[in-house]
């Protein structure tokens, strides 16, 4: 029988809430007047967000020449926005427990999550976009299938089960079992969460066919999602590529070099990213 919305969202209710200071700091995503100094004392407050902020923040990837040992050194160093968009993604990836139902690969799914906020934080750029807003829009655009997966095990086997049979994409096989997608399911889960509208719309429409009445970071977020399939670094036999309109392709406008230079970048911070943050 097909779920109804109203349905998911009383599961929704039931799962933690991100941590206060993580809503507050998505709240400053699109704010230049910011007390860094009072946001970095309250991530400091949350023991795991600071341990595992400061692991990426040591990470060779971002190069740090000494220790970095405190959120008021990280953000010293690295600067505010990349702490920001560190913490925000520790807190997502903690949200949910390494559990769903059978034939659910819950670290590939967080493998390309964020091999999908990688790519998009690397696209950005080119769309003049938020590199911070487009991560964690990159990172969440697939939540909705673990909220599908953890909260509705038996209809997402069955899911599974019609998707081998019929040889279709998630998006159909969802539809087809649960009268609804993972899309409009993980909009709604950010929307609890109070992510921004932005974000809200990227996870929405992240399966849409890009046109010019999409906002640029949904843009930004469909060709993510399809260059982390490409990439093939969830590292699922079965997995599909999305196509992308032409017009995505066309406001892009990578060259063979800017392609080749953006895959080795983004493989790169997808590794020093998944040391991290799955576990």
């Amino acid at each position: 029988m097909p779920i109804a919305i109203e349905d998911v969202v009383k599961h929704i209710r039931d799962l933690p809430s991100l941590p206060a200071v993580v809503i507050e700091l998505l709240s400053t995503m699109e704010q230049e007047d910011v007390d860094i100094h009072a946001l970095g004392a309250r991530i400091a407050l949350d023991q795991s967000l600071t341990a595992k902020t400061l692991r990426l923040a040591n990470s060779s990837f971002y190069g740090v020449q000494s220790k970095v040992t405190s959120i008021p050194q990280a953000i010293s160093v690295l600067g505010f926005r990349s702490i920001r968009t560190l913490v925000t993604a520790c807190a997502v990836t903690g949200s949910f427990p390494a559990s769903a139902c059978a034939g659910f690969h819950f670290q590939a799914f967080w493998r390309h999550s964020v091999a999908t906020g990688v790519c998009a934080q690397l696209l950005a750029r080119r769309l003049k976009v938020n590199p911070d807003s487009a991560f964690t829009a990159g990172l969440l655009h697939d939540i909705g299938a673990l909220v599908l997966a953890t909260r509705f095990p038996p209809q997402y086997a069955q899911m599974l089960a019609y998707r081998a049979q019929h040889d279709c994409s998630v998006v159909a096989a969802e539809q087809a079992i649960f009268g609804l997608d993972h899309a409009l399911v993980g909009s709604t889960l950010a929307g609890y969460w109070k992510f921004p509208l932005a974000m809200q719309s990227a996870v929405a429409g992240h399966h849409r066919d890009g046109d010019a009445a999409d906002a640029p970071l949904d843009l930004v977020v469909q060709a993510a999602n399809t260059l982390a399939h490409a990439l093939d670094l969830s590292e699922v036999e079965d997995d599909l590529v999305p196509a992308l309109s032409p017009h995505v392709w066309q406001l892009l406008a990578l060259s063979e070099a800017d392609s080749l230079a953006l895959f080795q970048e983004a493989e790169t911070t997808f590794h020093e990213m998944c040391q991290v943050l799955i576990t």
